[in-house]
């Protein structure tokens, strides 16, 4: 048990400084092509989180295909923070974040670096972060929104909160293309992961971030599969479309978490780490 917990401090301890160093050569590209308003800091960050799945030892296994037409807002579940690694790693996207992400130490600065708009749930503020993303949408900007509006356990899909979807009553927005999509981590260290041990992986509650950062850092490999559904018809009603999104996705990780999940995979090799 001693062997075993060193090992995975030592671990741990090199994804960290493998992590750092990776971030620090592609800042300044990253933060150049940000100022110049190139379109490469839409694609750097889909290399940057590349890299991280070879650091992290994440084998991903992708079931369809993200939609190559641009503006698309992909529509997921939501069950640790390396949902962000993993769907920027398949394709180049902002995402939808909580207000409060953008004061957290260094966390908020990388939301901030991937152009991620933070909205807070006040009714007060509802029109200025629709008419925000509205606008990012209108750029041909890809966008993830997680309409659970927290993160789960991974066992199961949270009611998706109508309300993020406002963005179709908006008569600019009607032709958006709305693409659900379902993450499962499924396996850890060559071992499928069952209700009672995906808490190794995903974070929800109120897990504290960094102790929970550090003990996955010190994981073997681990599998995650993400399926792209079919986008959604055109559909002008919130409610509905909810509805239809939330059904589409609670679908695809029950299949996952079935291992009946089917189509093209696409694994992402792990590092030696």
């Amino acid at each position: 048990m001693a062997d075993d917990l060193a090992a995975s401090h030592v671990r741990a301890t090199f994804r960290s400084v493998a992590f750092l160093i990776w971030f620090l050569l592609l800042l300044p590209v990253h933060l150049v092509a940000l100022a110049s308003g190139s379109r490469l800091s839409r694609r750097i960050p889909v290399f940057f989180h590349r890299g991280l799945l070879h650091l992290f030892g994440i084998r991903v296994r992708r079931i369809g295909r993200p939609s190559d037409k641009p503006p698309t807002l992909f529509a997921s579940n939501h069950t640790s923070w390396l949902d962000i690694v993993v769907l920027s790693s398949l394709a180049p996207v902002s995402f939808v974040a909580k207000a409060e992400i953008a004061r957290w130490f260094f966390f908020g600065w990388l939301a901030k670096l991937q152009r991620s708009i933070f909205i807070d749930r006040r009714r007060s503020q509802a029109v200025a972060h629709g008419t925000e993303l509205t606008r990012r949408l209108a750029d041909s900007d890809n966008i993830v929104l997680f309409p659970e509006g927290t993160s789960g356990d991974g066992n199961r899909v949270l009611r998706f909160r109508s309300a993020l979807f406002n963005f179709a009553e908006r008569e600019a927005l009607r032709s958006l293309t709305v693409q659900p999509v379902s993450i499962c981590y499924s396996g850890l260290n060559g071992l499928p992961l069952d209700r009672r041990n995906r808490p190794l992986i995903t974070w929800y509650g109120g897990m504290d971030l960094l102790p929970h950062v550090w003990r996955l850092l010190g994981h073997g490999h681990m599998e995650v599969t993400v399926s792209f559904h079919p986008p959604l018809p055109e559909i002008s009603d919130r409610k509905q479309l909810a509805r239809l999104a939330e059904r589409s996705v609670a679908d695809g990780l029950a299949r996952a978490l079935a291992g009946r999940a089917r189509g093209a995979g696409v694994r992402s090799q792990p590092s030696a780490a």
